[in-house]
């Protein structure tokens, strides 16, 4: 069994695996750079606290893959990902795009936080998978925990959407904002 799983980690699916680490090492911590950012530009408490409480997790993601890193016995290192980068740089486009203090720019705002969290629950779940695979449990129970804590930020910011914010937008007089 040792020889199966050694051959599997000098395989080129460990070798995809270290790239998507790498990939999503670098989303989460661009993520921690955006997320002060989305707490201050939200209008409402509840999303203020969303995203200020999920900046703590990211950091803990953060540290997270850097365990697994050290796991499979590689160096933890970033590559740039395209994905993450254009939904952020879509989310700043909401925040200049809306005007400050409207439930629209809120809306707007659950939608970016939204994209960010399905992308990383697809990434995060496609990893435990392969981690399983390759005989890294220990590191298939990190990005599991990851992963569930993801689908609960994504739960929250639907929750938040659904108890006011949406509704609040839709009796917002029009305007030349983003979505006039």
């Amino acid at each position: 069994m040792e020889t199966q799983i050694q051959n599997r980690a000098d395989s080129k699916l460990k070798e995809f695996f270290v790239d998507q680490l790498e990939d999503l090492l670098w989303a989460e911590k661009k993520l921690v750079k955006t997320l002060p950012k989305m707490e201050e530009a939200a209008t409402s408490v509840e999303l203020k606290n969303a995203f200020g409480n999920h900046l703590a997790q990211t950091k803990n993601h953060v540290s997270r893959l850097e365990q697994v890193f050290g796991i499979i016995g590689e160096d933890v290192d970033t590559t740039k990902c395209p994905a993450m980068a254009g939904i952020v740089d879509e989310g700043e486009d909401i925040i200049d795009d809306t005007d400050e203090g409207t439930a629209q720019r809120d809306v707007g705002l659950i939608f970016a936080g939204q994209k960010a969290e399905h992308y990383e629950i697809a990434t995060y779940g496609g990893m435990v998978t392969l981690a399983k695979t390759l005989g890294y449990d220990d590191a298939a129970a990190l990005l599991s925990q990851t992963l569930a804590e993801e689908k609960e930020a994504d739960s929250l910011l639907t929750e938040i959407a659904e108890n006011n914010i949406n509704f609040q937008a839709s009796t917002e007089p029009k305007n030349e904002g983003f979505f006039s």
